[in-house]
């Protein structure tokens, strides 16, 4: 996709590209967060909800062709089934949260990667004015400007991108904001084992 200006320009100072830049990052991060791991790690859920770093990027790839296709009439092509039933809302709950036996790591990842190009083209070719409708959002869904797409999607990735930080860290300890900025005073573990200690005891005063 050479033709579509690079999100990443960070000299630009226009407003769709600079939205555009800045959903781009988030979507690096949350990818960045199964780098390394095992096929077990990014499937199991860390939480009592279930929480799972897969299953987040399968909900991610199904929000993004809901907001970036269907709803501004440019519907990605060849979606899996699920994704049908999410729009028809006839999928179980949390059905587009977690990655069944049957679903690689692999496809749910080209999926995302399909899904997040045909936004990126989406993006490109529309006016930050230019409308769609979301039918899920009642009144307020009618006539939502690319605009309101483009901020709904980073506010839903960085929430994302928040979880996928912590199940990784509860995984194998690896923290940070993506990989050319940690965001982290410090690597050290010993910093962190005497900094969880502190909070721990400020804590514990209130017990």
């Amino acid at each position: 996709m050479t033709d579509i200006q690079q999100p990443d320009d960070r000299h630009s100072n226009d407003p769709k590209a600079v939205l555009h830049r800045y959903l781009t990052r988030s979507r690096d991060a949350v990818l960045w967060k199964l780098d390394g791991l095992s096929e077990h790690d990014v499937r199991r859920p860390l939480t009592p909800t279930g929480t799972n770093l897969l299953g987040i990027i399968k909900h991610l790839a199904g929000v993004e062709a809901g907001y970036f296709g269907d709803c501004l009439g440019r519907p990605v092509p060849d979606m899996p089934a699920w994704y049908s039933e999410m729009m028809a809302d006839t999928l179980e709950d949390n059905g587009d949260m977690w990655a069944r036996e049957d679903e690689t790591r692999e496809e749910i990842l080209d999926l995302y990667a399909r899904v997040t190009a045909h936004a990126d083209a989406v993006i490109e070719e529309l006016a930050l004015e230019d409308t769609g409708t979301v039918e899920w959002w009642g009144d307020a869904g009618t006539a939502v400007t690319l605009q309101w797409f483009l901020v709904h999607m980073i506010a839903e990735t960085n929430r994302h991108g928040g979880h996928v930080d912590i199940v990784r860290e509860l995984i194998d300890g690896a923290a940070g904001m993506r990989p050319d900025a940690s965001n982290l005073p410090s690597n050290d573990v010993a910093y962190w084992e005497t900094h969880q200690q502190r909070v721990q005891a400020a804590a514990d005063h209130f017990a």
